[in-house]
């Protein structure tokens, strides 16, 4: 209004003022002069006014009744020009606002007498429009004038003044109540004290009121007392009213101005008193109304329900209820009750309808409903009103469904009845794909049995527009479009689950951060005050009694509510309603949920589980996983029956996804909608929001989605999410494309929800494994027995929930785990992959994950993250210890580093694995070991690597795969350089660890037990790696034992330097002795049989073709380390106490060895012996040749003491052998030798050679194919053992032993080689060359012979024993020693390829044995023993075998070389002899002489034929030898010598001399075979010592003489003969061989002759004489002969004779003297 105060505008009005007077007064000029007058004075009074006045406007006020005046004259006029300027003229003074009081009444009753004449009826009411509105100058009774003045205009006739009076009454109205809000507004800080109204009961006392207020009130009363068609008090002089029209008007006041009736007693009084009561008394003919009853059965006529009325009383009671409930607590429930009461079956169409809107409207007031909630539903006997409204929409909806268009109650009770049995096992199959026929359905609509109602777009979600409430033009009631009713109770229900659940929800929101912040608040002691702890128990208190009312409100509506919205569910066929339905289950599921209330939660969730499943899978499914909460399908509510009706499967619903139900005998198919994956969304939904209010029924959320998931076959993938792949058992399903862009998603949120599993809090995660537990349990229990497909739904998604959990893993790793185990020990092998995949899985990712404190400094979550790791290992299936194994590996690459004490843990899992668990496994097993091998040691804690060793050693025990056993050994032998390289701190730390067990053990009082206990634990470690390689060395298989042995000899050889001196003790006891006898044991009683091929294709060399024999390389190896450990190792072992005991068990085995009846062991348990005692230097490990030395052992040259070889190793740390050797008592001599101080040693080491030398060499007793014989390496190494062993023992060795050793000797070179094995030793039968055995045979005796040689005087009684040995050894040379009873085949004879025993070619052993007596003999001819022991007649009688066989020997070289060693032996040995002639020493010694003489020279064999002229003439000039012996040696000794002994030469000298002719003899060679040279020697010889001067006794003589005489007989026999031949033969000449004779004996006279000549005449017999003159006429005789060899020796023959011519003596008679 400012702009009417400016000067602008005053001047403007004063202007319009002033011209509409003046157009007044030109109007009435004729007419109406009075007017004129009244008029032109107001002009002038305006003028005045204008020109005095300051404030023109109040002056203007003040004098307003005269200015006013002409203009009221005016309009008296009824004159319609005139009237209309006026009345503009008044409404521009009005609208200026200056008009006083008096002016305005007298305006009003200006006006009431145009009403009355029905002028200008518009303009009227827009006149008092103008003046209500404009001031507020109108009071009382000018105002109810004016009021009244409106609703007479409203009830004329032309409808245009009705309309405009109607809305102008309405807008007076609406003045009136302003101006008390204004008034109000004014006052309001006034206190004013309240006056007492008593009991309320005086209407009238209005006295308190202001006047505005006074005014409004007296309206308001009117109008209720119009309504009810009562006289008014106020409005005097009302002609007519309609009750619709009254109503309306109630309406907008009450709805606009409650404040006044909630803050004024007397309004409230009115509502109280006036309002409730008229409207109940106008809403009973609607209740009484039943639609469709027969008029004529009631006795009274009943009044039909009139829609304008109706409508507008509910509108009323709408805005009563909104209001003023606080108010009206009991008129309300009456109210409510009605609209209850309205939308039964039996009221018309269109008041249910119009109830139905009524109710949408307390529907969208949450706020509201929970007073209610409060008022009635909380009150012990109240109506449960709320619990009745949800209800009644409930069975209105129903109703709407089941009522038939015949409308017989009659009927719908059938309906009712009947709907269970139509059931879902009726409908027709293909109903669900009704819908896919091209639009069937276009409308969105509910269908159910038939009935189609569509859903029409009724309102704005959370308002409630009404349609038929807003109809205030209808008189009579419309038709109601079909389905109108349904959606409005559709919207209901949803815009009531949406108010109560926000509402709720945002209260309990606002209690918990509350409480929250009380909480925080007291528990900080700071400041924990009285006021706080009060405040905190208030806000207790408030939330009890907030929590009661929210329970109370769901409690109530909830049955009513799951009723309807399952029914409406079943029946939507669209997509946004279902969507819609879905949504209000899930918000009532959650907010049920969050308040604890478990039944309604479960409700809601199983329906929603039962939408989301195919019709008739709903029923068996839920009811058997979920223990339904409601066993009838109905609820019983207050006594009021709602039907549960059972899902139709009638419902137009595109089929999306044909599948297979999951049981366990599935049977068909089973088809799903889009709605029922609508339904599944809505179910991943609610778990994805409000998993943590879902608690128990997870089961049955998770239980629907598992058959969903199967039935539209997805599948698990990595890490437990669901993607879509059908198993090959379900070809009958089919998904439309529709579904198919749908599977992603879904899985999508499926994953999605297990995810978010990571914000519930632990109550409700646990809820979550446990009903994922459970529903694996099931689905385990569906796989067993058959191997079809499992459900592995829970399986994934348990392990989908346990990796994003990790975080707070420790609350559910063991009911996860301990479950998944169960699984994984399923038979159906898909459901053990999966739980193995999920465990494994978990496992991996727990250890990767960066949990808070770290896995490091958090060792028991560690370990309870590895335990189910090791808990798989006592499941059998090798699949799962697959992944189990594959899984340690992963670990390992990902985590090795940092295992720390799950370390025991991992390497259990590898150990577990058995024998008999097939390759794959092992090898997998294997693999993580060798990793861990090569990459972890350093990492693990010391206390692991004892595990480490056994593990690998029971990989190298597995024979599944030879590669792995081998490669198990080298990584022991790795892990052993792991332990050299570490040492020092790998025994801190178990030293470390030692020290805390030990202190744990004394507090509990038990003694610490850990293998070999006593040794510190380093050593242990050690201990144990030793063993376990022992272990492997007696495995089966020989490939892992030559390795194992290998490796163990090898490991102790290169790092014993670092075991405790101590500890040495235990590794020859426990670790090497044990391992020898295992290995004996098994050798000794392996199988001979032959093994064919070693597996496949692989030949076996027939060195290894029998276990016995593959165990005889074992022995070999293991016996070979041992003593190699003896000999490198002495200086350690030797300090230890038992040493001799060890010594003894060592020489022991190698004893058992070496006799074992096989060549390759004995041999190497030779080569052994020769080891430890240190024969042979030991080479070290490096130095080894790959294969075995040649089996020439040269003769060893004897090693002085040398420095441990073990010592000079280069070692890594320098100080560890310093340490190790300070280590040692100080006793100890600081230089460590390799020598065996001690004797008694060496004769054990003798004893050993001995039985060994006795028992291999003696002969078999039976004699076969298969009798054992010892090689000839094998004596040859035994032999060349004793000159070593000797200089040890050589102080005491004694005859005895010289004994035995000669047996020993004596029986090895007696044995034969097998034929087989000749070319090897022997080259061939004609080189003579000795075999390394004899060689070996004689260097021992060689041996002994210097050791007496320079021995002390007692020593050498030992010598004719030594020539005894020789000599033995040279009659090999014509008799080859028998080898017990074997037959032995001459070498040239054998065959090689049988087995044959051959006897060795002996003849150059023989003949170096005898080189050897001889030289022997040489040196030592005079010894006391040789003359004692008749060592010279022993050596003739030996050379005497030879000597006689001559041609016959085996060797021609044997008897040469035994002539020419003859004449050595006797070239020293006869001086000797002579010496001691007459001890009588030497007395047997010369015949045996002689006859070896007589034997050689005359010999009984016969030369070869085949022996060559100078041969001949060689052996020849050998007999001159002996003979020339004979001349110079012995038979000028003859005085010293016996005279039995010269007879015997004599005789063989004369028989020598003349040769008979011998009758072999060709005629060439004749002359030659004479032995001419011979005879001569001899014959010269024979005279020689016949005539020579020195004759001393007269028997010599006559020997001599008797040897001329035989001489001269044979001369003169032999000459006669050949006259006698030479007559007979005549022409012929004579054989050669007699010639040959003729000449020698011609010969022999000559020289017979030229001797005689030379001796002492007085030496000559006279008779000799004689007999050589009387040859002289046979000689004569000779001369005939033709042949001129002959004459020419004849003449030599007589030409001697010249000096026999003497002159004749005296008496010569006869030729006699």
């Amino acid at each position: 209004m400012s702009c009417t105060n400016s000067p602008e505008a005053v001047k403007k009005l004063l202007e319009n003022m002033q011209s509409d007077l003046r157009a007044l007064s030109l109007e009435c000029k004729k007419k109406f002069p009075p007017v004129k007058e009244a008029a032109e004075s107001g002009i002038i009074k305006v003028k005045t006014i204008a020109a005095r006045s300051t404030e023109i406007l109040t002056a203007l006020k003040e004098n307003s009744s005269e200015v006013v005046q002409p203009f009221l004259m005016g309009c008296g006029t009824k004159e319609p020009k005139i009237t209309q300027l006026c009345l503009t003229a008044i409404q521009r003074l009005m609208s200026h606002e200056v008009v006083s009081e008096t002016a305005a009444g007298n305006i009003i009753n200006m006006l009431w007498q145009l009403m009355e004449n029905s002028l200008e009826e518009l303009k009227l009411l827009q006149t008092v429009l103008v003046l209500l509105t404009t001031n507020t100058v109108v009071h009382d009774e000018a105002l109810s004038k004016a009021i009244v003045l409106c609703f007479r205009l409203h009830f004329t006739k032309d409808n245009i003044t009705n309309n405009t009076a109607a809305a102008t009454v309405r807008q007076v109205v609406t003045v009136v109540f302003e101006r008390m809000v204004a008034e109000d507004e004014r006052h309001k800080d006034v206190v004013e004290q309240p006056v007492l109204v008593q009991g309320n009961s005086n209407r009238r006392s209005v006295s308190t009121l202001k006047p505005c207020a006074k005014d409004a009130y007296m309206l308001f009363q009117d109008l209720c007392q119009l309504v009810n068609a009562d006289a008014p008090y106020w409005l005097v002089g009302m002609t007519e009213m309609t009750r619709t029209f009254g109503l309306e008007l109630l309406e907008s006041v009450l709805n606009d101005f409650p404040q006044v009736f909630l803050q004024h007693q007397e309004f409230s009084f009115l509502l109280k008193e006036r309002v409730c009561p008229l409207v109940i008394k106008l809403f009973s003919p609607n209740i009484k109304f039943r639609q469709g009853s027969c008029t004529s059965s009631s006795p009274a006529p009943v009044e039909k329900p009139y829609f304008p009325i109706c409508m507008r009383l509910l509108r009323v009671v709408s805005v009563l209820i909104k209001q003023f409930y606080s108010l009206l607590v009991t008129e309300c429930e009456i109210f409510l009750s009605l609209l209850v009461k309205f939308l039964d079956a039996d009221k018309p169409q269109w008041l249910r309808a119009v109830a139905v809107e009524s109710i949408h409207r307390l529907c969208v007031q949450p706020q509201l409903l929970r007073s209610f909630c409060q008022s009635y539903d909380m009150k012990q006997h109240s109506t449960k009103v709320f619990r009745d409204i949800v209800n009644a929409l409930g069975s209105f909806i129903q109703s709407l469904f089941l009522v038939p268009t015949t409308g017989t109650p009659s009927a719908t009770t059938n309906q009712a009845g009947n709907n269970n049995s139509g059931g879902p096992a009726s409908a027709p199959a293909n109903s669900g794909m009704l819908g896919m026929a091209g639009g069937v359905t276009v409308l969105p609509a509910f269908e159910y049995r038939g009935t189609w109602i569509p859903i029409l777009t009724v309102t704005v979600q959370g308002s409630a527009k009404a349609t038929y409430l807003e109809m205030l033009d209808k008189v009579e009631p419309p038709t109601i479009p079909e389905g109108y009713a349904m959606s409005v109770a559709f919207h209901c229900l949803l815009d009531l689950v949406r108010g109560i659940t926000t509402m709720i929800e945002g209260e309990l929101g606002q209690v918990e951060t509350e409480s929250q912040t009380t909480t925080e608040t007291a528990s900080s002691p700071a400041q924990s005050s009285e006021q706080d702890f009060q405040s905190a128990s208030d806000q207790m208190d408030k939330e009890t009694v907030s929590r009661a009312v929210w329970e109370e409100m769901v409690n109530a509506c909830w049955c009513g509510l799951l009723a309807a919205l399952s029914l409406l569910l079943d029946a939507s066929t669209d997509e946004a309603a279902t969507e819609n339905i879905l949504k209000a289950e899930l918000t009532m599921a959650a907010l049920c949920g969050r308040l604890g209330l478990v039944t309604s939660r479960d409700a809601f969730i199983t329906a929603i589980c039962k939408g989301s499943l195919p019709p008739h899978y709903a029923l068996t499914v839920l009811n058997t996983t979920t223990a339904a909460t409601f066993s009838s399908k109905s609820y019983a509510i207050q006594g009021q029956n709602v039907q549960m009706i059972s899902p139709s499967s009638e419902s137009h619903q595109q089929v999306v996804a044909v599948g297979q139900p999951l049981a366990v005998q599935p049977q068909g198919t089973v088809m799903l909608t889009s709605k029922n994956i609508q339904c599944m969304r809505t179910l991943l939904n609610l778990a994805h929001c409000h998993g943590a209010v879902l608690g128990t029924s997870w089961q049955l959320v998770l239980a629907t989605l598992q058959h969903l998931v199967w039935i539209l076959g997805l599948k698990p993938g990595s890490g437990g999410a669901l993607k879509p792949g059908r198993a090959v058992e379900g070809p009958s399903t089919v998904l439309t494309t529709a579904v198919m862009t749908d599977l992603p998603v879904i899985s999508n949120i499926l994953s999605r929800l297990f995810e978010s599993s990571q914000y519930l809090d632990d109550v409700s995660l646990h809820h979550l494994i446990n009903a994922l537990c459970s529903l694996s349990l099931e689905a385990m229990d569906m796989a067993y027995g058959n191997n079809k497909e499992p459900s592995l739904f829970a399986v994934a998604k348990l392990l989908e929930t346990g990796l994003v959990n990790m975080h707070r893993i420790e609350i559910l790793w063991r009911p996860l785990t301990g479950h998944l185990l169960e699984v994984c020990q399923h038979p159906n092998s898909r459901m053990r992959e999966w739980g193995a995949e999920a465990l494994t899985s978990l496992i991996k990712a727990g250890l990767t994950f960066n949990h808070d404190p770290p896995l490091s400094q958090n060792q028991r979550l560690q370990l309870l993250l590895l335990n189910p790791l090791k808990e798989l290992s006592s499941i059998i299936h090798p699949d799962i210890r697959l992944k189990q194994l594959e899984c340690v590996l992963q670990i390992l690459q990902s985590q090795g580093d940092s295992l720390g004490p799950g370390w025991p843990l991992v390497l259990g899992v590898m150990g577990a694995i058995r024998n008999d668990q097939g390759e794959s496994l092992i090898r997998t097993a294997f693999q993580c070991l060798q990793l861990v091998v090569t990459d972890f040691l350093p990492t693990m804690p010391c206390t692991c690597l004892q595990i480490v060793v056994d593990v690998a050693g029971s990989f190298g025990l597995h024979n599944q795969e030879l590669n792995i056993s081998l490669t198990s050994i080298g990584l022991l032998w790795n892990i052993s350089d792991y332990f050299f390289q570490r040492g020092e701190t790998i025994e801190k730390e178990l030293n470390r660890e030692e020290a805390a067990q030990q202190k744990q053990a004394e507090e509990k009082g038990v003694v610490l037990n850990r293998p070999f206990h006593p040794a510190p634990p380093f050593d242990c470690l050690w201990l144990c790696l030793y063993a376990k390689l022992g272990e492997l060395c007696v495995d089966p298989r020989p490939a892992v034992r030559k390795s194992a042995g290998q490796t163990l000899f090898s490991t102790i050889g290169a790092h014993g330097t670092l075991l405790q001196h101590s500890t040495w003790h235990t590794v020859i006891w426990k670790v090497l002795f044990h391992l020898l006898d295992r290995v004996r044991e098994a050798s000794t009683t392996a199988d001979k049989e032959k093994i064919e091929s070693g597996g496949g294709n692989i030949l076996i060399h027939h060195s290894r073709d029998t276990a016995e024999k593959q165990w005889a390389e074992t022995w070999v190896l293991t016996l070979a380390g041992v003593a190699r450990i003896f000999n490198t190792r002495r200086y350690l072992l030797q300090p230890l106490g038992d040493f001799p005991k060890a010594w003894d068990v060592l020489l022991d085995h190698i004893q058992s060895a070496a006799l074992s009846k096989n060549n390759e062991v004995s041999l190497a348990a030779l080569k052994s012996f020769q080891e430890i005692l240190q024969i042979v230097s030991p080479m070290r490990d490096s130095d080894k040749p790959e294969t075995p030395p040649a089996v020439n052992v040269p003769v060893p040259v004897l090693i002085g003491p040398m420095s441990a070889p073990g010592l000079s190793r280069p070692f890594m740390r320098t100080d560890s052998i310093g340490e190790r050797l300070a280590r040692y008592p100080a006793s100890e001599p600081s230089i460590v030798t390799d020598e065996i101080e001690d004797l008694n040693l060496w004769w054990a080491a003798w004893n050993t050679w001995y039985r060994i030398g006795s028992e291999s060499t003696k002969p078999p007793l039976t004699c076969d194919k298969l009798t054992f014989i010892p090689s000839q390496p094998f004596l040859t190494a035994l032999i060349q053992i004793f000159p070593a062993l000797y200089q040890h023992i050589k102080t005491g060795f004694s005859m005895d032993d010289l004994q035995k050793l000669g047996i020993i000797l004596h029986s090895a070179v007696s044995v034969p080689i097998s034929s087989d094995a000749s070319p090897f030793i022997l080259p061939s039968y004609t080189e003579a060359v000795l075999t390394s055995l004899q060689e070996a045979v004689l260097t021992a005796l060689d041996v002994l012979q210097k050791a007496i040689c320079i021995g002390p005087e007692n020593m050498q009684i030992m010598y004719p024993a030594i020539f005894d040995q020789l000599l033995a050894f040279v009659e090999f040379s014509c008799k080859p020693p028998q080898y017990g009873q074997l037959e032995t085949k001459h070498i040239a004879n054998a065959k090689y390829n049988q087995a044959e025993w051959v006897a060795l070619n002996y003849v150059p052993f023989a003949e170096r044995s005898l080189e050897v007596v001889v030289d022997l003999y040489q040196k030592t001819a005079c010894h006391k023993a040789l003359v004692n022991e008749k060592v010279l007649q022993n050596v003739i009688k030996t050379l005497r075998i030879p000597l006689s066989l001559k041609y016959a020997c085996p060797s021609e070289t044997t008897w040469k070389l035994a002539v020419s060693s003859l004449l050595k032996v006797l070239s020293i040995g006869l001086p000797v002899a002579r010496q001691h002639a007459s001890s009588g020493k030497f007395d047997s010694m010369w015949p045996e002489l002689a006859s070896t003489f007589e034997d050689f020279l005359f010999t009984k064999s016969i030369p070869p034929d085949n022996l060559s002229i100078q041969e001949f003439q060689r052996n020849e000039s050998i007999d001159v030898e002996v003979v020339q012996l004979i001349s110079t040696e012995i038979l000028p000794y003859a005085n010293f010598i016996p005279k039995d002994f010269v007879g015997q030469i004599m005789t063989m000298l004369n028989k020598g001399s003349i040769h008979s002719q011998s009758s072999s003899f060709t005629e060439a060679e004749i002359d030659i075979r004479m032995r001419e040279e011979f005879s001569k020697m001899c014959f010269e010889t024979l005279l020689q010592f016949s005539f020579s001067n020195k004759v001393t006794t007269p028997q010599e003589g006559y020997i001599s003489r008797m040897a001329l005489s035989v001489l001269l007989k044979r001369s003169q026999d032999v000459l006669h003969r050949f006259i006698e031949d030479e007559r007979l033969s005549g022409k012929c000449p004579l054989p050669r061989q007699q010639v040959t004779e003729i000449i020698f004996v011609l010969k022999a006279v000559s020289t017979l002759i030229d001797s005689l000549k030379k001796t002492l005449p007085e030496n000559v017999d006279g008779s000799t004489w004689a007999q050589v003159i009387a040859l002289y006429p046979t000689l004569v005789e000779c001369i005939t002969c033709s042949s001129p060899e002959i004459c020419s020796a004849l003449k030599e023959a007589l030409v001697p004779f010249k000096d026999f011519m003497h002159p004749p003596a005296s008496k010569v008679q006869n030729g006699e003297s």
